[in-house]
């Protein structure tokens, strides 16, 4: 791997740089008006800014973020490959107490630029704010988009343990014969991936990161090993180190200066084999065996 290298313009960009870690310590846009003006990314994914007022965002009104939105995803599907695919995670905005998901806004973007959705996958996570007023929030989505029915997946690289892998057909020309794949199941589009809240191994100064494990199932099945991930709104990159776990290369972007810092750490310790992160294809906790899941006296006094 090469030397990880933050740089605030594009002036020294050339074709060998792509096989080069850059974080880019710039806005969006201007990092992508000053790029090659040719398909250059085999995966874009990012988690934008949700437009919900915190610290690092300028709140503005849904149709002027929409219509941010739109430039910026234009522009990215022009360094695009044919062959590549682009992911956009999103959220709820909530305005007046009224929730719009962003994926609805933002899914006529893509279909204007007549892109093809591969699916809409839901990243299911346990932790989260309470609600009072409505169900709490406990799910965001994936937005994943191709350029062409050409595209790069490697379902194999990313199956998971079959929950009954000694199933048989018991008709048909198969029966008596393993119905399922050695490899294991296809994960489908419902994702149980906890996100990076409180003492989560990935956290950070960030208050809102990608966890790894999300963007690892996404670089494994849609780009090859020396493939190019880009990811405009990097933030700690957090989609970097998953792309360099599996000897990819990578391009982030992110205007705050700090986080490209911690960025460009996260990424040399990934280098280096010394980064903190939650795999994947780690099973999830099981709370029932914790002394914590034991319902207090109190509580139970409470209910009867």
């Amino acid at each position: 791997m090469n030397e990880i290298l933050i740089l605030k313009n594009t002036d020294c960009i050339s074709e060998n740089c792509r096989s080069q870690e850059i974080l880019f310590h710039m806005d969006a846009d201007s990092l992508l008006d000053s790029l090659p003006q040719e398909p250059i990314f085999d995966l874009i994914v990012t988690s934008p800014p949700y437009n919900i007022g915190k610290e690092y965002e300028l709140r503005m009104p849904i149709d002027k973020y929409v219509e941010w939105q739109k430039r910026i995803i234009k522009k990215c599907c022009v360094r695009l490959k044919n062959t590549g695919s682009i992911c956009w995670q999103v959220g709820n905005y909530v305005e007046n107490g009224s929730i719009i998901p962003l994926d609805i806004e933002l899914a006529p973007i893509f279909k204007e630029l007549n892109l093809k959705m591969r699916n809409r996958i839901i990243w299911h996570f346990g932790h989260g704010l309470h609600s009072k007023t409505r169900f709490s929030g406990r799910y965001e989505v994936i937005l994943w988009y191709t350029k062409s029915d050409d595209y790069t997946f490697n379902l194999d690289s990313v199956r998971v343990e079959s929950k009954y892998p000694g199933k048989r057909s018991y008709k048909g020309k198969n029966k008596g014969k393993l119905s399922g794949n050695p490899l294991g199941k296809n994960p489908e589009d419902v994702w149980n991936i906890p996100n990076v809240k409180g003492n989560h191994i990935e956290k950070t100064e960030h208050p809102c990161q990608f966890p790894v494990g999300l963007i690892e199932r996404l670089v494994l099945s849609m780009t090859n090993e020396g493939d190019l991930v880009f990811d405009p709104f990097s933030g700690v990159a957090s989609s970097g180190v998953a792309a360099l776990l599996h000897k990819r290369h990578y391009w982030g972007c992110d205007i705050t200066e700090e986080y490209v810092n911690i960025g460009k750490g996260r990424l040399e310790q990934t280098v280096a084999g010394t980064v903190r992160y939650r795999p994947y294809n780690k099973p999830i906790h099981d709370a029932s065996t914790s002394a914590l899941s034991i319902v207090p006296d109190e509580w139970r006094i409470c209910s009867k």
